[in-house]
């Protein structure tokens, strides 16, 4: 008996140690059949996550933020101890203690998978094993997956530490809103850092990873509530806090960004403008745009936020005086059914989703309303984000519509989305009345940058971001008009001219083929023989025209591209009037090389890039190849008195000599000529207006001794903005308004004299030499190049044949005969009538 039954428990010994074998064999052999072709883990010690880059200010303020998805990395040694245990009370208790994967936490989701036939299956991942799945594997929840997770996991386990999984895991998994890893999630749901956050706000993160969607801050709020709870319960169990901790932490609400209980990390930075978007256009085309968005750049910009403003503002300003000066109300074109307009929730939440702009401030912001009423003497408004028992009250005054015509009902019906603002006292900003708004049809650009070092300190691309993100600084096709003019005059005085040397302005015949085109001055008048000087102070045409033939389309066309105002130009003389195309970027930084004497600069919206990592991958000053030096900067035996110097060795692409001459024919623009009445700041300014055929594009640029700046003005689609448009009378009042900030700011004084300047007096209206005592409105200390004897009397017209008879028009605007010298010696009577018989068209008289 005793040995049938040692045979008996024998047998089964046998047969439970052969079938523990054969199971041990299955599961080894499953393991290695699954754990032959498993992707390295290698790579997770140097993985480099998509993470935010952001745009900073030159006072260091975010200002933007570009991501594909929403993360901001942490060491694992920044990330606070208390959001580090609440992850893992919630996720994977033993995680310190484990191998990787959790054998009881398997058993365990096992048999309730078997208790509920499967309709019920929970997670049994520990920490190691999700970030196996979130790295190297699919999201599934096949049994494959499963052990793939657990070779993987034991394996990362024998090559990583704790902390490095605990880091990868908290910077890499998705919290929702979204937000990729704790530091951003923060930030989305309570707009605080980690070290900020109480146990009960990192509970509730700590709820999210097993299914944001399911656990929505507003949409499933109390399961939400109950799950983070559970959290508290699990940390307080866990020796993370206290029983008295526990106590305080789970009787308090659950508050976050979603539910209106904190303001959003976004209202802190500054609506996205035309400036960090040029930013992100720009990096993304030199860094790749997958490698901008996800490389957690920081971007160091030139912006300087106080004058982005201003010149937002000055451009603004002139936009809406223009439009409002057509009389015609457009609205936003935008309407609300009318039957939401009884429920004021209703409507608030269609108003808010009405995509309009919401990023101007001109004077006071501007708020988008809906109109609830139309009356006879007024419109009553519902403002998006004004209360209706608001003591301002919700009324428009027809008085405040008179700038266009038609009745209230003619122009409005109820539901129309509309923009207003407050009009306010000056003196002390008490609240008169609500105004209506409409953003402009015509639309324009501005830019300003320092002369000397590229820096651009202000962008505006149009009246809104939000309304029109094309950015018409750098992205609009427009011609130049009459501020391409300079770059004819540029050309002709390093060709040996001179500003007092005389051309012929009188009407011009040229056949272009197919027709004859006959140029007009913008005053259709004819001035006969003028000093080069007048002709840039006045804008003369015809004189340009000549010109441009005398020194050669060519020659023309070769320094527009070395300034880099195109790429190619036609060689067509209409091109000299600036009718091919460029953009206000190209104009503003070519003037710039006029300001600065004549030396390459390169316009640039940032200072230096770096990567995540600190290490600076772009820095403008690298980029000029170190042409600008500070000489005894740090040397500290400097002499008391004795300053540093700055070598510049940048490319010169012009001569100084022809840099201040032009420079100061420019200034004659401002203080004489077709500026004269809108450009008016308190330090030295030159500058060229500029206005094309029928008014379609109308220019002003200019720049003082450390600021360049230009603006630009017409309609997206080109058409004329009428008789009354110019360069001089649209644009001058941005450039000044936005300069006299400058100036405050960035200074201004006279413009540098090179030494090899000599300087001789002379009539302006006649080119005339005069005695260095002369002085009068018509004298002009004029600069000419040092060794070179200038000669007088010497008249250019280009070879053309002059068209007929015409009135010559004299400098006081009379028509009185004048008497001229020919080339020969001779005398010759020129107006009141001119023609063949007294301008000859040899060329060079």
């Amino acid at each position: 008996m005793l040995r049938f039954i040692f045979s008996f428990f024998g047998a089964i010994f046998a047969v439970v140690t052969m079938g523990t074998m054969m199971v041990a064999l299955t599961i080894g052999a499953v393991f290695w059949m699954y754990g032959r072709d498993l992707p390295s883990h290698d790579h997770l010690a140097q993985y480099t996550p998509p993470t935010i880059s952001r745009i900073y200010s030159t006072e260091g303020a975010v200002i933007d933020e570009f991501a594909q998805e929403r993360r901001l990395y942490t060491p694992a040694a920044q990330i606070p101890d208390l959001v580090k245990d609440a992850f893992i009370s919630a996720e994977d208790k033993n995680f310190y203690t484990h191998q990787g994967y959790d054998l009881r936490g398997i058993a365990a989701a096992a048999v309730q998978a078997v208790q509920t036939r499967g309709r019920d299956v929970r997670g049994a991942s520990t920490i190691t094993q999700q970030v196996m799945k979130n790295f190297l594997l699919s999201g599934d929840r096949q049994a494959e997956r499963k052990i793939k997770e657990i070779i993987l996991a034991s394996r990362v386990e024998n090559a990583l530490s704790k902390e490095k999984i605990l880091e990868l895991y908290l910077n890499e998994i998705f919290l929702g809103q979204n937000a990729y890893g704790v530091t951003a999630a923060a930030q989305v749901y309570f707009n605080k850092s980690l070290s900020e956050l109480a146990p009960h706000e990192a509970a509730m993160l700590a709820s999210l990873p097993k299914a944001p969607s399911d656990y929505h801050p507003v949409r499933r709020k109390e399961r939400l509530q109950e799950r983070r709870d559970f959290v508290l319960k699990e940390m307080n169990e866990n020796g993370v806090i206290d029983d008295a901790t526990y106590e305080i932490e789970v009787a308090q609400p659950l508050r976050s960004v979603q539910n209106g209980d904190f303001e959003p990390y976004q209202l802190s930075l500054p609506p996205r403008d035309y400036f960090t978007d040029e930013i992100r256009r720009q990096l993304s085309r030199d860094f790749g745009e997958d490698q901008f968005f996800s490389g957690g750049y920081a971007v160091r910009a030139t912006l300087d936020a106080e004058m982005q403003e201003k010149a937002a503002a000055s451009l603004r300003r002139a936009l809406e005086k223009f439009d409002r000066g057509q009389g015609k109300w457009r609205g936003t074109g935008k309407t609300l059914d009318a039957a939401l307009l009884s429920d004021e929730t209703a409507w608030r939440e269609a108003l808010a989703q009405v995509r309009v702009a919401r990023d101007v401030t001109l004077g006071n912001p501007w708020h988008v309303a809906v109109v609830r009423e139309v009356r006879d003497n007024s419109l009553l408004i519902g403002i998006e984000d004004v209360a209706l028992d608001d003591p301002r009250g919700a009324e428009v005054p027809r008085s405040d519509t008179d700038w266009f015509s038609g009745s209230l009902k003619e122009n409005f019906e109820v539901g129309d989305v509309v923009h207003v603002r407050a009009i306010t006292q000056d003196t002390d900003g008490t609240f008169m009345r609500w105004s209506l708004r409409q953003v402009p049809e015509v639309q324009g650009g501005f830019m300003a940058m320092d002369a000397h070092t590229g820096r651009v300190i202000a962008m505006q691309g149009g009246f809104s971001y939000q309304h029109s993100v094309f950015n018409r600084a750098t992205q609009a096709q427009r011609q130049p008009g009459s501020s391409f003019k300079p770059f004819v005059y540029a050309s002709a005085l390093d060709s040996g001219y001179s500003p007092a040397t005389i051309v012929v302005d009188a009407p011009i015949e040229i056949n272009t083929g197919g027709s004859i085109w006959r140029p007009q001055n913008a005053s259709h008048k004819f001035y006969g023989p003028t000093p080069l000087r007048t002709g840039i102070e006045q804008s003369r045409n015809l004189m340009t025209i000549r010109l441009a033939q005398e020194v050669g389309m060519d020659i023309v066309a070769s320094y527009a591209e070395k300034f880099g105002v195109y790429d190619r130009m036609g060689q067509v003389l209409a091109n000299a009037l600036g009718a091919d195309e460029t953009t206000l970027f190209k104009m503003v930084a070519a003037y710039a090389m006029f300001a600065n004497g004549g030396q390459r600069v390169e316009p640039t919206l940032v200072d230096r890039v770096q990567d995540r990592y600190g290490s600076t991958v772009y820095s403008h000053e690298q980029a000029l190849g170190n042409k600008r030096v500070c000489v005894d900067c740090s040397n500290p035996e400097l002499a008391p008195g004795q300053a540093p110097k700055i070598a510049d060795e940048r490319e010169r692409v012009m001569n100084a000599v022809t840099a201040y001459q032009l420079t100061s024919m420019m200034r004659g623009v401002v203080e004489r000529g077709t500026a004269s009445r809108t450009v008016n700041l308190s330090v030295p300014t030159a500058g060229k207006t500029g206005t094309t055929n029928d008014a379609k594009d109308v220019w002003f640029v200019g720049f003082t001794s450390n600021i360049v700046a230009g603006c630009y003005i017409g309609y997206d689609t080109p058409r004329s903005m009428g008789r009354g448009a110019s360069g001089g009378g649209m644009c001058g009042p941005v450039f000044t308004e936005f300069m006299r900030e400058a100036v405050k700011k960035y200074g201004g004084g006279s413009f540098k004299v090179p030494e090899e300047c000599q300087f001789i007096k002379i009539d302006r209206f006649s080119g005339a030499r005069l005695p260095n005592e002369a002085s009068g409105p018509n004298v002009v200390s004029e600069c000419f190049r040092l060794g070179e004897e200038p000669i007088f009397g010497i008249m250019f017209d280009g070879g053309f044949a002059i068209s007929g008879n015409f009135d010559m028009i004299q400098p006081d605007g009379s028509t009185v005969a004048q008497e001229v010298t020919t080339s020969t010696g001779d005398k010759a009577i020129v107006g009141p009538k001119a023609g063949f018989g007294t301008l000859s068209s040899g060329g060079l008289y």
